[in-house]
């Protein structure tokens, strides 16, 4: 699976295979062309579109439970007719790490200035849903463009901290005319992903982030839109939706649409 993920060279590839346990309909496997994740995303939703389109998903079936590294993951369904419309993903609920005070760091590793983060008055912070990142704030959305992977300074950044994850996630809440919540990208190269077009496995840590540093209030949690992939030409719309009790984050969901690219034949020797 490694080795075919490596050939495709896509962000993530996925590898649907009978259940293994009985809380789970099918177990999924997501290989980056570097390594295997424990969970994702934007593959998560993708898988559950095409398996719609194969025929193996059908209505009025409205819920799907992927068996993932980290567990049994519910996905749920909604129907346009025969074809399936939307899909939510549930995630993990969020674990934070204390704040990092190594802004001149992050801002190396994204080639930017350090007020481009210092002005937004928010923290770096590693968040996880699942599949850990570091969140970094940017005060514009031109600036979130003009980032560009420093590999000397983004190995310096990570290297200095205790657990570094492989993702950085890094957005801007400047309001613009789409209406996005945050505009976003993600670098992970060593995972072998230059920048992601979309990143569910994120965009639900995301949304908690944003959650708990108060930029979106307990009543606008449940509708928040990332906006990512615009500087690749390859814009996605990621919907989160984080369910709050009593200022405690006790769900956190993530959906989408998926369009269909092409198939094809791989033959394996």
């Amino acid at each position: 699976m490694q080795s075919i993920a490596k050939e495709m060279n896509f962000s993530e590839s996925t590898f649907v295979l009978p259940a293994e346990r009985p809380d789970t309909d099918v177990r999924m496997r997501i290989f980056t062309p570097g390594d295997e994740l424990p969970m994702a995303g934007h593959p998560t939703i993708g898988t559950t579109f095409a398996l719609a389109r194969t025929g193996l998903l059908a209505p009025p079936r409205d819920r799907l439970v992927f068996g993932l590294n980290v567990g049994p993951i519910p996905v749920s369904l909604t129907w346009r007719g025969d074809e399936l419309a939307f899909a939510w993903m549930t995630q993990l609920t969020p674990t934070f790490g204390p704040p990092i005070g190594n802004v001149r760091g992050a801002a190396a590793m994204l080639g930017l200035p350090d007020e481009a983060i210092a002005r937004t008055g928010l923290p770096i912070q590693m968040v996880s849903c699942g599949l850990p990142s570091v969140f970094v704030p940017i005060a514009t959305r031109r600036e979130v463009d003009q980032a560009v992977l420093e590999r000397a300074a983004w190995s310096a950044f990570m290297d200095a901290l205790e657990d570094p994850p492989d993702c950085a996630f890094f957005f801007s809440v400047e309001v613009g005319a789409d209406g996005a919540t945050a505009y976003s990208r993600m670098f992970a190269p060593s995972l072998g992903i230059g920048e992601d077009p979309a990143t569910g496995g994120a965009s639900g840590p995301l949304g908690c982030y944003l959650v708990r540093h108060g930029v979106v209030t307990a009543e606008q949690a449940g509708a928040i839109l990332s906006v990512q992939g615009v500087k690749m030409g390859r814009p996605s719309h990621v919907h989160i939706s984080i369910g709050v009790e009593q200022d405690e984050i006790v769900s956190v969901r993530v959906g989408g649409e998926s369009v269909f690219a092409g198939e094809g034949f791989l033959y394996i020797g």
